[in-house]
């Protein structure tokens, strides 16, 4: 590989779309650069599963004609991205991670593909993923599993890790994914990207399965702070389809990003007002990089708000949507299932309907103590993951700190608390074990605060530079 392409796959995404737009490199350049290190790297890594170099390279000429043609080109013009293997891409494999789909091609692109299709990215592929994104470990029975970049043998997280793996790696400058328990965040985390949950409805989903739930998200993944914010910019915005999409205009996310937050009131919870046992190992990490925020300007107090009930809401609501969307076929094969996805499936046909009723309570009264806690605090700062990348032969971690865990969601509580608040929350890379691996910040903001947690995350990222340390890669 040549010194040019691995400066190419390794610039931030808002650097190369300058260099695209001013003619310095050419889509077909950046493209062959790309696809030169997806066949170095990733027979090792196994992130990016379905490959359409012919079909990339073609899209990346075209891309060239038309800008040299003068036409208008989008704010991702030239730009490779990879697809989550859960998101239908036209004319594309997609297996969502299973046997059921090992042979699916969708006929049409979803909403998050089509838009950034529209904002002038070019696909690749599509990146791993658990089987029917289930899980915060990559792995299924199509592909394997994906490992970590920063440490071949461990996890890179889930369930869009091949794309947060892709993005470390250097394959591809944007990547997409979805989270309902932390799938954006958790693998952000584990392999020292930026991952945003956004506030839901910001980016619309269609089709859904369930279009009025607010637990499942899509949304950006990024090497910086600002790619994840210039590709907000191309998903977010209304859709008359989705009823709960929000109808603020995306393009005012790619505003240039502060680096002070002087005044800003932040409220630091490491163990999440005492409701999740986390590494020593992370503490220590986020302990020291936390001191930054004041050197920034901010004012730092140890606080949380009251989560009172959020592990019940989350769960039960969870495993609603679960028996919803996959019950009655879970029921004709479940041998065509893997068992957390049956379990889900099972509690929730055990759910009734005052079960459902008492988790819509008690999740406005939380909504309502988080809205009011964010009128004393500007954002909230927190553990991204309770864990270290852990082997691959793990399914899931089943103890913390020392703590057993119940199930298999128990060691992703420092992001499934967080979801049914209905805010926003950022993963930046937050800094380093003493042995090299990745630790990831949790930035929280309050609902619809997206810019919010876009600007503090900047902020620190600026000031720490965690997030420019690459994995020992070849």
């Amino acid at each position: 590989m040549t010194p040019v392409h691995e400066d190419l796959c390794t610039r931030p995404a808002t650097e190369l779309a300058a260099l695209l737009r001013d003619g310095q490199v050419s889509a077909r350049e950046l493209m062959d650069a790309h696809l030169d290190r997806i066949d170095q790297l990733n027979p090792g890594l196994n992130a990016i599963v379905t490959l359409d170099a012919d079909g990339a390279r073609a899209a990346a000429d075209a891309a060239d004609a038309a800008l040299a043609a003068g036409e208008d080109v989008g704010p991702l013009h030239g730009l490779p991205v990879a697809h989550k293997d859960t998101h239908l891409t036209g004319g594309m494999r997609t297996t969502f991670g299973s046997p059921l789909h090992a042979d699916t091609v969708p006929a049409h692109d979803e909403l998050v593909v089509a838009r950034l299709r529209a904002a002038g990215a070019i696909r690749v592929g599509k990146t791993n993923t658990p089987e029917f994104a289930a899980g915060s470990h990559t792995f299924n029975t199509v592909f394997g599993v994906t490992h970590n970049p920063y440490r071949h043998g461990l996890s890179a997280g889930g369930s869009s890790g091949g794309a947060a793996a892709s993005l470390a790696a250097g394959l591809v400058p944007l990547a997409e994914g979805g989270d309902m328990g932390g799938s954006l965040r958790n693998p952000a985390a584990f392999n020292n990207v930026v991952g945003l949950r956004p506030t839901p409805g910001r980016v619309p989903s269609h089709p859904a399965a369930v279009g009025w739930s607010q637990m499942q998200v899509q949304g950006p993944l990024g090497r910086t702070v600002a790619d994840v914010a210039l590709q907000l910019s191309a998903l977010a915005g209304p859709d008359p389809r989705v009823p709960i999409s929000l109808g603020d205009d995306g393009a005012s996310f790619a505003a240039a990003l502060p680096e002070r937050l002087d005044g800003l009131r932040i409220g630091w919870a490491p163990d999440l007002g005492g409701r999740i046992p986390v590494d020593p190992a992370i503490l220590e990490v986020l302990g020291a990089s936390v001191r930054v925020f004041e050197d920034l300007g901010a004012r730092v107090d140890e606080a949380c708000p009251d989560l009172t009930d959020a592990q019940q809401v989350f769960e039960v609501l969870r495993s609603w949507q679960f028996q919803a969307t996959f019950g009655e076929r879970v029921r004709r094969t479940p041998e065509s299932f893997k068992e957390s996805i049956r379990w889900n499936v099972e509690v929730g046909a055990k759910l009734t309907g005052a079960d459902v009723g008492r988790a819509e309570l008690a999740h406005t009264k939380l909504y309502e103590r988080v809205v009011a806690w964010f009128d004393r605090y500007d954002v909230l700062l927190a553990p991204t993951t309770q864990v270290l990348p852990f082997p691959v032969e793990v399914e899931y971690p089943t103890e913390v700190a020392g703590v057993p865990q119940e199930d298999y969601l128990g060691w992703m509580r420092s992001c499934t608390l967080i979801t049914p608040t209905g805010c926003p929350a950022l993963s930046v890379p937050g800094g380093f074990t003493a042995d090299g691996l990745p630790v990831g910040l949790q930035v929280v903001g309050p609902p619809r605060g997206d810019r919010r947690v876009l600007e503090v995350g900047h902020a620190f990222e600026q000031a720490t530079g965690f997030g420019r340390r690459r994995p020992p890669l070849g």
